[in-house]
């Protein structure tokens, strides 16, 4: 007699990440209490399951959920209000500006609506993020239905957040308490950068890391001009400064790296840390370029972001696979380096890794949370197939993408949200847009 699940999906292609490379052909995916329940020919499950939701993908390819290893989700409401500039005129002239008069809990839940939208439709189903009022951004996460890793923001400077660092690091530790029992929303420690966090400050920040196991997500290495200005200041680069204070250590997300010495490469292997490569935004602002082919072939885990959508200027992780992967071979001056397969891999299981949660995400396999992505292939923009793999990360884009289950929850469903209302959701967007707007334009 057959056995009763929850959903079966029947596709033309399912592409697991683990073992990498691997595709498997009309094959179908059992769901049972939000987890993969197996993975077997599409002829044997019919045989041996019978599904309450039982749905056939004959053009598509299933794939893990993205994993979007940095993000600033609610900046998506100061997408486009400062473009073509450098780093830290964008930031000190415009960003931190904006967001000392505009950011607040209700920015936040707005914009990290519009984020989590935005990311969904574009096979998302899991984001790392970086930003203030982090408790907002869980309470709409959770709301949604998508998994997040929620940042314990942590600055030298007064904020409309926090006046101190004592007050950061008192309402993060809250934060991350009401979080240890949630099954889709955990946090890390998220100091912004070496060169906005003291020393003293970062090194408590490790200990805390430590004691509580669980990440430290900072930006490091971004441009040649702030590791001139941090060594000039300091006597040492910003990498050295942490490893000096105990935070190279598996716990580190270290985001960018766009400068890079060999020893320093090597560093990152040993310790085990963690890099999150952001291309399109490192290329937007002219930052540099993460040596990922380096990197790779050293074996340190290379996850992907997208940064935030006030510099990239969207959240868009099929994007970012292709100019991961092109500009990749680019700088290592090589066609042969990353290739397809790998550079998913870093889009989905060492982007759960890097966050602590390869045992649950990453990879389609039997036990692991039902986190998966159905990509449409039989489209103009696709066809023919040759590899699947290769057409996601060289031909596909976000509008291929049809439906996305988190933990076995159906969140776009043939491209429509089912847990947030679109248009209020861009309704209130654009009213954050004309009240910003008209100040800005003053």
């Amino acid at each position: 007699m057959p056995q009763a699940i929850a959903t079966l999906l029947n596709a033309r292609w399912i592409v697991p990440v683990e073992p990498e490379g691997r595709v498997l052909e009309h094959h179908a995916l059992a769901v049972q209490d939000g987890r993969i329940f197996a993975i077997l020919p599409r002829d044997e499950a019919r045989v041996r399951f019978t599904a309450e939701t039982c749905l056939d993908f004959e053009t598509h390819v299933l794939i893990p959920g993205l994993v979007n290893a940095h993000t600033h989700a609610s900046m998506t409401l100061l997408r486009g209000l400062a473009d073509d500039l450098s780093l830290m005129t964008w930031l000190q002239d415009y960003v931190w500006p904006a967001e000392a008069r505009w950011v607040d809990p209700e920015f936040v839940r707005a914009g990290t609506r519009l984020a989590i939208a935005e990311m969904l439709r574009g096979g998302t189903t899991c984001f790392n993020d970086m930003y203030f009022f982090p408790e907002a951004t869980a309470a709409v996460a959770r709301e949604c239905g998508i998994r997040a890793c929620v940042g314990l923001i942590a600055l030298d400077f007064p904020t409309a957040y926090a006046r101190n660092l004592d007050e950061y690091l008192d309402k993060g530790l809250a934060l991350h308490e009401a979080l240890k029992s949630d099954t889709l929303v955990r946090a890390a420690f998220a100091p912004h950068a070496p060169y906005t966090v003291s020393a003293p400050a970062l090194e408590r920040i490790g200990r805390l890391a430590a004691d509580l196991d669980i990440p430290v997500h900072i930006h490091v290495h971004e441009t040649a001009a702030e590791v001139a200005r941090f060594q000039a200041e300091h006597g040492c680069r910003p990498l050295e400064r942490l490893a000096q204070l105990g935070l190279l250590s598996p716990r580190l997300l270290a985001v960018h790296m766009t400068q890079l010495e060999p020893a320093e490469i090597e560093r990152l292997a040993q310790a085990g840390a963690h890099v999150v490569h952001c291309p399109e935004s490192n290329l937007k602002l002219a930052s540099g370029f993460c040596p990922v082919a380096r990197l790779d072939a050293a074996q340190v885990n290379v996850a992907l972001g997208t940064d935030g959508a006030a510099s990239n200027n969207d959240l868009d992780l099929f994007g970012e696979l292709r100019t991961a992967a092109l500009l990749g071979k680019s700088v290592a001056g090589d066609a042969a380096v990353l290739p397809a397969a790998r550079v998913l891999r870093m889009a989905t299981l060492h982007g759960a890794r890097a966050l602590g949660l390869a045992r649950e995400i990453g990879s389609l396999e039997p036990g692991k949370a039902a986190d998966i992505v159905a990509v449409d292939l039989g489209q103009p923009e696709t066809e023919p197939v040759y590899h699947p793999i290769s057409q996601l990360v060289y031909a596909a884009g976000r509008q291929h993408v049809t439906d996305v289950w988190v933990a076995g929850r159906r969140l776009l469903a043939d491209r429509r949200l089912t847990t947030l209302d679109l248009a209020d959701t861009l309704r209130e967007a654009r009213g954050w847009r004309e009240r910003i707007a008209a100040e800005h334009r003053a």
